[in-house]
């Protein structure tokens, strides 16, 4: 077996040994070692002259980060609620069945484990699972018996079946964007020929905004970092970060432009850059998509070799830029950008407190833009077709189209691009969605309409979206989604402030008393005031948001909740007297004194 200084050191000397690449070489040192045994961590601390504490911090942050063993194959099935309603829960349960497991518990020779995760991206095509940060979708009964076989023989994953691991783009609906014929260097030669200034003009014209939910002016964005005050300390270095961590429920859009379109969104980077005089550009790719990686380097390296990377691009010899892809590790809370900018920097991902903002005060401290992936594609569109002519789609204040992921109770899951302005009634129609009775839009922390609401627009002025739209038929119980979601939320806090980090947990704790029979009125109004706490005091949109679909559906459809709730005002969440169970043991007590609520 090869030591640990063989296998760790030629990764630390591909990241130079730089602390800032810390999740990027724990994340390589445990593709290669199966996990992080202390003397890894010790290992990489000492070489990286960190304190270990930093490395134990990193390591214990994110979910897909192990410091116990996990075995050789670590299987992780999508616990988000369209997985588990195409049948996910049984699946898993059917292979712990077959490897003889309990969830979560590493296999007496330490072959294998299995356990859930977050959702994978794999929504249009589930349900899915990774093993060893691989996707497989479009799980079956026979194809779970098959995995279960070649992990049982030890089969590494390069041999597996290839179709195993196919991933469909899944385009039902084309537009602006994915109907589009594009040229490699059309939109940055376009942009050059505009000039920095005119860049700026034109995405003015086109009043693009930014398509991870927030809707916030992209001109704006990008004109803000360019004229950032330079310092004493970091110049005028100025960075752009693309936003690929997509890890909102429902959501898979990014996954199917990187796989699919990633030379628009390369170029959308370069365009940013060329616009506020950027040289360094990071794509932050969520875990869960590293299956992209390495089409992604190889796509990078084309843009290199046809000059439109690196040095002078297309001949402009003050057009200097270039992109590192770093890779996530399970941690949803990394979608916000300021905690993207702490994980890109080599810490754990939590969100800073603004302001000051990243465009000012982004990675290390540089001024930097952080866009989703969407967002970049559409700077390419703005620069070829024109600011006005990009204006001229969608509505006055949600301009040009937006790509939705759908998912759920439809005829047709996959990927649907709409002027801004449709309305949720022809989405419906056209995924076969018959017999809705409920859209989750915006995934675990966006909004859940009715039927009476079917009528509203997809429109930063009405119903706005990152882009996840999650279909629930008739026949389903939107109890199990509000508890999916709140263990979701519970799980993905970071601990940052306490409003989440115990709100989160208050409220996963009551609706579980509810599902068991034991809630209330009381537990009901609780759940409100916790929203309250929780939407007020939080520290960043996490927080903020994790009980909107809760507040919805008590709202909406308070049915859902009525059903479950005892006569009573109140039942205790536990059984005081059974707790004391251990107490009468070691005193050899069993007594009437010895028991709560019985008369001596």
């Amino acid at each position: 077996m090869a030591s640990l200084e063989t296998v760790v050191e030629p990764i630390l000397a591909r990241y130079r040994r730089d602390p800032t690449a810390l999740l990027q070489i724990l994340r390589e040192t445990q593709e290669a070692l199966d996990w992080l045994a202390p003397e890894t961590r010790q290992f990489i601390a000492r070489e990286l002259q960190i304190p270990l504490t930093r490395v134990e911090a990193v390591t214990q942050f994110y979910a897909h980060l192990y410091d116990q063993p996990r075995g050789k194959f670590r299987v992780l099935f999508s616990d988000n609620i369209t997985d588990r309603m195409a049948g996910s829960v049984a699946l898993m349960e059917h292979m712990l069945k077959r490897l003889k497991l309990s969830r979560g518990v590493v296999s007496i020779d330490g072959l294998v484990s299995v356990d859930t995760t977050s959702c994978t991206g794999m929504c249009d095509q589930g349900p899915a699972l990774l093993v060893n940060n691989r996707a497989v979708p479009k799980l079956t009964p026979r194809r779970v018996d098959e995995i279960c076989d070649l992990i049982l023989t030890g089969a590494p994953l390069a041999d597996w079946p290839a179709h195993y691991f196919e991933v469909e783009d899944n385009i039902r609906r084309a537009d602006m964007l994915l109907g589009a014929p594009f040229k490699p260097g059309e939109a940055i030669r376009a942009a050059i020929a505009l000039g920095p200034l005119g860049v700026l003009g034109e995405m003015r014209k086109s009043n693009l905004r930014g398509r991870g939910g927030a809707g916030f002016t992209t001109a704006v964005k990008w004109e803000a970092c360019r004229n950032a005050p330079e310092t004493e300390r970091q110049g005028t270095e100025r960075v752009v970060v693309c936003n690929a961590d997509e890890g909102e429920p429902g959501t898979f859009k990014d996954r199917v432009l990187l796989q699919s379109f990633s030379e628009r969104v390369f170029e959308g980077m370069a365009i940013a850059a060329y616009a506020i005089s950027a040289r360094k550009g990071f794509l932050y790719l969520r875990g869960e998509y590293f299956y992209l990686l390495a089409p992604l380097e190889a796509r990078l390296a084309d843009m290199r070799r046809e000059n439109l990377l690196g040095a002078g691009i297309c001949g402009v010899e003050t057009f200097d830029f270039d992109i590192e892809i770093h890779l996530g590790a399970g941690a949803y809370i990394c979608g916000e950008e300021t905690a993207l900018i702490e994980s890109l920097e080599g810490k754990p991902g939590r969100p800073r407190i603004r302001p000051p903002f990243p465009v000012t005060h982004g990675y290390l401290g540089h001024p930097t833009v952080v866009n989703n992936v969407e967002t970049l594609c559409k700077a390419t569109e703005v620069v070829i077709r024109g600011g006005a002519d990009y204006a001229g789609h969608g509505t006055r204040e949600s301009t040009g189209t937006k790509i939705l992921s759908i998912s759920g109770d439809c005829e047709r899951p996959g990927l649907y691009e709409y002027p801004f302005g449709v309305r949720i009634l022809q989405i419906l129609a056209d995924c076969g969605a018959h017999d809705a009775m409920a859209v989750q839009v915006s995934g675990a922390a966006g909004t859940c309409l009715s039927r009476q609401e079917f009528g509203r627009r997809i429109a930063f002025e009405d119903v706005a979206t990152a882009g996840s739209f999650m279909v629930f038929g008739r026949d389903r119980d939107l109890f199990d989604a509000v508890r999916n979601f709140a263990h979701f939320f519970e799980h993905e806090s970071c601990g940052f402030c306490t409003p989440c980090r115990v709100g989160t947990a208050l409220v996963a704790r009551i609706v579980d008393k509810i599902a068991e029979g034991h809630g209330a009125r009381y537990e009901f109004n609780e759940l409100a005031r916790l929203h309250e706490i929780l939407r007020r005091m939080s520290h960043c949109g996490l927080g903020q948001t994790a009980t909107s679909a809760l507040h919805n559906i008590m709202h909406k459809f308070p049915a859902v909740f009525e059903r479950r709730l005892i006569s009573k005002d109140f039942e205790p969440g536990f059984d005081l007297d059974a707790s004391l169970e251990k107490a009468r043991e070691i005193a050899g007590r069993e007594d009437s004194s010895a028991h709560l609520g019985v008369e001596a």
